[in-house]
């Protein structure tokens, strides 16, 4: 009787390649696993914005992660860590950071930083990244409007470079880039207080799979609360989200007026020379892929 051979055992194989536009769709199943807030927008802003800093992990033929980069010149931003649930503990998700990391090197980015749940911050402090700020989200639904008359759109477009520059005061980061294509696809949205001498602040939001992410908004503290009270009118009514660093106390007490309750914290967390922000005016996060 002739002896058959034994089946053999094919290790899996990892494969890091760019992300490709028709790609998307896997990241949208992937945030959609993982219950996360982005609409497939917001993966394409992160596509335009660095097509050549977005990777997607292919386990044995099958798409099964993704992770985003977004490179502000000496400072980068790394977004969209996903793996799928039934492949983690496979060495994806460290597989996917360090191609992000050895791209950011090549690119002679100095500091790297990115907002950490508690599943992948581990991972993150392996790679030599330290916490730096915490933020709290604050969700719910917010109250019915009472009929105070909300803030004027801003009709002064001219006035951009006004507010990227008021960005890049408070975030230590030169995010035109990013700022510009938020206001070009969610103008409607946007607010802004100023005075005789400039804009105090600004807020803007965008829709979401499950709530609406009020965020960013920078402002000194007269223009904030102005800001987050006229989006508690406008958005009157609809489930929203916002992410206030922890020790922002007038903006953490103008959400809980407005009936939001926390639901998770995000850990801001930086590789290499620490980027200075000033979390005083800075009301609300862009988001956890945008910083």
């Amino acid at each position: 009787m002739p002896i058959r051979p034994k089946a053999l055992r094919v290790s899996p194989v990892i494969q890091i390649r760019r992300m490709l536009r028709e790609d998307i769709s896997h990241g949208m199943r992937l945030k959609e696993q993982a219950g996360w807030n982005q609409v497939e927008p917001d993966w394409q802003r992160l596509f335009d914005l660095q097509p050549d800093g977005c990777f997607l992990a292919v386990f044995d033929g099958k798409p099964v992660g993704t992770v985003t980069t977004c490179r502000f010149g000496p400072v980068a931003w790394i977004a969209m860590m996903l793996v799928d649930e039934t492949y983690r503990g496979q060495g994806l998700g460290r597989a996917l950071m360090t191609r992000a990391l050895e791209d950011l090197d090549h690119h002679e980015v100095r500091s790297v930083r990115l907002d950490a749940t508690p599943l992948g911050r581990p991972l993150y402090e392996s790679l030599g990244f330290v916490p730096e700020t915490t933020f709290v989200r604050f969700a719910g639904t917010l109250p019915p409007a009472v009929g105070i008359t909300g803030l004027p759109r801003w009709n002064s477009p001219g006035r951009e470079n006004e507010l990227i520059a008021l960005d890049r005061q408070v975030t230590g980061t030169d995010r035109g880039r990013l700022i510009s294509r938020l206001f070009a696809e969610h103008a409607d949205s946007l607010r802004v207080v100023a005075d005789d001498r400039g804009a105090e602040g600004f807020l803007m939001t965008r829709p979401g799979s499950n709530a609406r992410q009020i965020g960013p908004c920078i402002a000194n503290e007269r223009a904030g609360r102005l800001l987050l009270a006229d989006a508690g009118q406008r958005y009157a009514g609809e489930p929203v989200v916002i992410d206030i660093p922890s020790g922002h106390d007038p903006a953490i007490a103008m959400a809980e007026a407005l009936g939001l309750k926390p639901s998770r914290h995000l850990l801001r967390m930086g590789r290499g020379p620490r980027i200075v922000e000033d979390l005083s005016r800075l009301w609300a996060s862009a988001g956890p892929e945008k910083g």
